[in-house]
This record gives C-alpha cells, structure tokens and sequence, in this order.
C-alpha cells in the first residue's frame, strides 16, 4: 500500500468506478479501438490507450477522428463504431478485476454502494449482472443529458446522493486520473486501484493498493460494523454474522 491510510476509516457510502476497477474491459477498449482505426488504415499510436484511459466514450470518439485525420464532425460516426465493437467484446469474454467480486460483497455489508461511470449503461449493468455483482448496488450513474462526464464530479455527485450519503463521508475506488479527478473534485475520498500508478494519482488519492484482493484491505473491509440487517443484500443476510466469526 501507498498513501495515507484509510483503514481507521468507515465511510458511509462507497462509490465504484466499473472500467478497469471492477470489470476489466480496458483490454476490450484496446481492441475496439484497434478496430475502428485499422478500418481507417491507421495504426493505434502508443500512447493512446493512456490518453483516452477513463474518458467518457463520446471524448474517445473526438480524439480518434484527429488520428485518422478526419473533421470531428465524423465524431459520432467512430464513436458509434466504438461501441459497437466494444459491445461484442464485452458480452463474448467479459472479465472481472481480481478480488472485485469478493471487496464488492464484503463492502456490501457495511455501507451502501454505488457504480459511477463513463461507460453506457446497458454495458456496465450486463457486466456486473454477469458477474452477479448487479443487485449490491443501489444504483448505476452514467453520463446523461443532465450529467457530465468525469472528470466532472457530476456522476459522483448522484452516486453520493443515492446512497444517502454526504461527498465527506463518502469513498471512491477509482483506477484511473480522469475518475480521481471526478472522485475528488466532488469531494469525496479516494481508494485508487492498480499495479502501476502514475504520480499525478498517487498525488491525488488518499490510499493506494495494487488490488482489490489486498489482504489488508479486505480484513478492513471484514472488521466494518454491520449495516441493519434490513439494508444488507437478502440473498446475504445471516451471512455476515457467520464470517465475522472466522475474522481474527
């Protein structure tokens, strides 16, 4: 770990990014995004999955019509190639990040939960649903027309506010700059999620860990006191008491 820790803390709500923190469809981008330009006769420059790392879609699409040398006026039309690559991808192998699953349920005991992305919706609930992490959450907030995307805060700002919660007490688990801006300039505190993280995230977040799967995160996240039993997932009430025996 790396960073100020944040493990003497209980935040009453939790807020996920799903892109690279929970699924790992940032392989899935990468190709999609091979795709569309290789249709175009232009190679993927280097740096460009770092550039377009956590970006709303719609920015992604601007940024590859400058690479293949076209107006962005053609905007839409790449970007709607995009996604409909990306969509195949995802529902052919879609790939949960390491000990996802597992911090996502145990966090489920003690705070209420939140996905805030830059992804479409049907593609963020489909892969959580796949990976039957879906019905943890108390709501999944997408760019709209009301809602910009990171790194505004506006996503963390709904998401906050359907738990219930205030943006002080709140935690963002984040893996990217784009969403840590978004996290914190809503002024919530920031978990940051990776095995490499840049400076400019490890300056921004309040704690780091290489994964979800850390062990001292997930003792954390084991030792939290319990939500009422009323607001703990049905399919997992009891379950709770049963583990909190086996914590040492």
């Amino acid at each position: 770990m790396t960073g100020n820790s944040l493990l003497s803390w209980t935040p009453a709500a939790i807020v996920f990014d799903c892109d690279g923190t929970l699924l790992d469809s940032e392989c899935h981008w990468e190709e999609a995004r091979e795709l569309v330009l290789r249709g175009y006769g232009v190679t993927t420059p280097a740096d460009f999955g770092e550039r377009t790392k956590g970006l709303h879609f719609t920015e992604c699409g601007r940024l590859m019509t400058e690479v293949v040398g076209l107006p962005t006026t053609h905007a839409d039309q790449l970007t709607g190639q995009l996604l409909e690559h990306f969509r195949k991808l995802v529902a052919a192998h879609p790939v949960t990040i390491p000990g996802a699953v597992e911090f996502v349920r145990l966090a489920s005991y003690f705070a209420p939960l939140a996905v805030a992305s830059n992804c479409p919706r049907d593609v963020v609930e489909s892969g959580l649903a796949h990976a039957g992490l879906v019905h943890r959450f108390v709501d999944v907030v997408v760019p709209d027309a009301n809602l910009r995307p990171k790194p505004d805060p506006d996503v963390y700002l709904a998401a906050t506010r359907a738990c219930g919660a205030t943006p002080a007490v709140t935690l963002a688990v984040e893996d990217s700059y784009c969403g840590i801006l978004s996290a914190t300039r809503a002024g919530l505190r920031v978990l940051g999620v990776g095995a490499d993280p840049r400076d400019e995230e490890l300056a921004l977040a309040d704690m780091w860990v290489s994964t979800l799967a850390d062990a001292d995160l997930l003792h954390w996240a084991k030792t939290r006191e319990s939500l009422p039993e009323s607001r703990v997932p049905a399919a997992d009430r009891g379950a709770r008491a049963t583990e909190a025996v086996v914590v040492s």
